[in-house]
């Protein structure tokens, strides 16, 4: 398998070069993958409509030269992996979508790797708000989120607040802050907001107003823990 084909010169660059390449080794293999529409461009994704699973299956690029493929179950990827092997890809593609367990499409592919965390959602599902915070805590584990650990403190840090970890966790831009609704948490945001700043700060933040600088990400998470209102339920 030659990655070395520069993206848009003949290789993976083109439109629906990536699935038809999947799609053929899937016929050689005698497995059957969902439908993919294509509209993802480089992309190929596959979705089985009924079980709401999904596998996003990304092609080489610049700085990595394998294929990178995402499980996700209901719009949280649950697992992922890295490999040059198509056939790898299409076994785990087919066994996820098929109704495949974590475990057992890792078996079939064990390329495909998740934490502890993904394999107890499987067993017993959690709330929609702890689930939230799982997944974004993961984040830390895949590229490009790995080359940044900053945000990832933060998040982790506001994790550990009993109080923060009932609402759910909004981030945009390395931004932090928390909403009391699932459903519209961008219209339903309560407290501050943290981010990291400049010379290893954090900023605590209204939208638009720096309040305070803090050197730690725990003091920043403690710094929005004490200016919450009194009496603050669990987002819903």
């Amino acid at each position: 398998m030659n990655f070395g084909v520069r993206l848009g010169e003949g290789g993976w660059g083109g439109d629906g070069a990536l699935r038809a390449a999947l799609g053929r080794t899937a016929e050689r293999l005698g497995l059957d993958l969902p439908e993919s529409d294509g509209k993802w461009g480089r992309l190929a994704e596959y979705v089985d409509a009924k079980s709401g699973r999904r596998v996003m299956v990304y092609p080489p690029g610049e700085e990595r030269r394998t294929l990178q493929v995402n499980l996700q179950d209901n719009g949280t990827r649950l697992a992922s992996g890295w490999t040059a092997d198509l056939a790898e890809v299409v076994r785990a593609t087919a066994a996820w979508t098929g109704g495949a367990g974590l475990e057992e499409t890792r078996a079939r592919a064990p390329f495909i790797r998740f934490r502890p965390w993904a394999l107890v959602h499987e067993r017993e599902p959690f709330a929609v708000v702890e689930l939230a915070w799982r997944a974004k805590l993961d984040r830390i584990h895949m590229p490009p989120y790995d080359r940044h650990p900053r945000p990832h403190a933060v998040l982790a840090s506001a994790y550990a607040q009993p109080v923060l970890r009932q609402l759910m966790p909004v981030n945009s831009h390395f931004n932090l802050w928390f909403s009391t609704s699932v459903v519209e948490f961008w219209k339903t945001r309560v407290g501050y907001g943290i981010c990291p700043c400049d010379e290893g700060l954090y900023g605590v933040r209204n939208p638009g107003e720096l309040v305070a600088h803090t050197e730690t990400p725990e003091e920043a998470v403690a710094f929005v823990v004490a200016a919450l209102p009194e009496g603050l339920g669990p987002a819903s």
